[in-house]
């Protein structure tokens, strides 16, 4: 993979994340997982080392932006036993 750019990390709660995995649709299905939780910028598909074994896919994340039904949690409080008054 090629080397990590301070851009990419320049603020808490950026991560890059390699994923190394047997086939092209475990690679993207991991990364989709990801993006269903996180603002992600995602790759378009993997790549192959020579002579490795497996595809590679790079993909970034913020953790500050969550997104989909984690996203509303965060917006709408959830009500215990005294909000069900």
């Amino acid at each position: 993979m090629d080397p990590i750019n301070k851009t990419h990390v320049s603020r808490p709660g950026l991560i890059v994340v390699d994923i190394a995995a047997a086939d092209d649709a475990t690679a993207l299905d991991f990364q989709q997982l990801l993006a269903e939780r996180w603002a992600t910028s995602i790759a378009e598909r993997t790549t192959r080392d020579v002579g490795q074994p497996g595809v590679r896919l790079r993909c970034y994340l913020d953790l500050l932006q969550l997104v989909g039904s984690d996203a509303l949690a965060e917006v709408v409080p959830q009500t215990g036993a005294e909000g069900a008054r």
